[in-house]
């Protein structure tokens, strides 16, 4: 994908969205976000988007108090596996941005990296692909030499991701000619709405 799709991923997550799952089975690692603002939503239908990281994958938490990342406590290092349902907000997502993921070495006293890479060291990426994601008490670094998008129905590329972000965005333009009749929280704590 481009970089800017991947702006706009970070635009259509980064604003209302939640984490609502993981995934880690071998070499890689699905997170699964909700309310994503991709699509026109129908009858309470949940937007979601996954991301793929493959080949040399990692996935690296950041925390202060042990008992915040309690959601990869079943995480089994025998098969190098883990499928954690949760949902945290996410603050703030940036993609390829190490100026961003230094802020996560000062702001966090400390991480847990899990990875098939007996050297890896997440203060020395080498993967071609890697995401930030911030959710408050918690952070998390991912990342792999494949990483791939996709909507419940199909894999995501550059024409894709735009025909979708227009869409949402002409869904919360009527909804805001609809706006007495119909309510979205999606749309009503929108940044346009600040």
């Amino acid at each position: 994908m481009k970089n800017d799709s991947l702006k706009l991923i970070e635009d259509v997550i980064g604003n209302f969205a939640k984490l609502a799952s993981i995934e880690i089975s071998g070499d890689s690692i699905y997170l699964e976000f909700i309310d994503v603002e991709l699509g026109n939503p129908k009858n309470d239908e949940v937007l979601s988007l996954s991301v793929r990281f493959a080949k040399n994958s990692f996935f690296t938490v950041f925390y202060d108090n042990i008992w915040d990342i309690d959601f990869v406590s079943s995480f089994n290092y025998k098969n190098h596996f883990l499928q954690e349902e949760i949902v945290l907000n996410v603050k703030k997502i940036r993609f390829l941005d190490f100026e961003y993921l230094n802020t996560f070495f000062y702001n966090y006293l400390k991480e847990k990296d899990f990875s098939l890479e007996p050297e890896f060291d997440v203060h020395n990426i080498r993967t071609d692909f890697f995401c930030l994601i911030e959710f408050g008490n918690v952070a998390i670094a991912v990342g792999g030499n494949e990483m791939d998008f996709f909507t419940p129905g199909e894999r995501l590329n550059d024409d894709i991701l735009k025909e979708l972000s227009n869409q949402w965005m002409m869904y919360y333009l009527t909804y805001h000619q609809k706006r007495n009749l119909i309510k979205d929280p999606m749309c009503e704590n929108h940044p346009f709405n600040r």
